[in-house]
């Protein structure tokens, strides 16, 4: 009897070890507008470096120096998605400036959300995954200088 117990207690571990655990990874679709105005976003940005998102217009182009993409996380925990998505946007923005800074860019443009290389575009939104531990927000953009 013993050992059918034993048998029964290690086949249900087994069954058990091989069913994945279910992560909250909720896609949100966030206004850029927002994310702007938060967080102190636009003073902490600054105006040397210009930012376009998706196909926004920009002035002419004098040179294409590269591009680049970054991922974000920041800690959900205890946060709305809101202030969590805004955080880790918040943190792409700035690496994508110090990217264009270190290479003498002056406007990141075609930005676009890159979460697990899936672009998505626009104009006036960015994708954020929001789970019960963490957030993330992936960025990509062209680094260019405008004439």
């Amino acid at each position: 009897m013993k050992k059918l117990m034993l048998s029964i207690a290690v086949a249900a571990a087994a069954i058990g070890s091989t069913v994945p655990a279910q992560a909250r990874d909720n896609k949100l679709m966030m206004p850029l507008a927002a994310a702007m105005a938060a967080n102190d976003a636009q003073s902490r940005l600054g105006d040397t470096v210009k930012f376009y998102f998706g196909s926004q217009k920009t002035p002419a182009i004098a040179q294409r120096l590269g591009s680049d993409k970054t991922s974000q996380k920041t800690n959900s925990f205890g946060k709305s998605p809101e202030t969590a998505c805004n955080w880790a946007f918040l943190s792409g923005m700035l690496k994508l400036q110090q990217r264009a800074k270190e290479l003498g860019a002056d406007a990141v443009i075609n930005i676009v959300s890159n979460y697990k290389n899936e672009e998505m575009s626009s104009e006036t939104e960015f994708e954020c995954h929001d789970g019960a531990m963490m957030s993330g927000v992936a960025l990509k953009g062209e680094f260019v200088k405008l004439k």
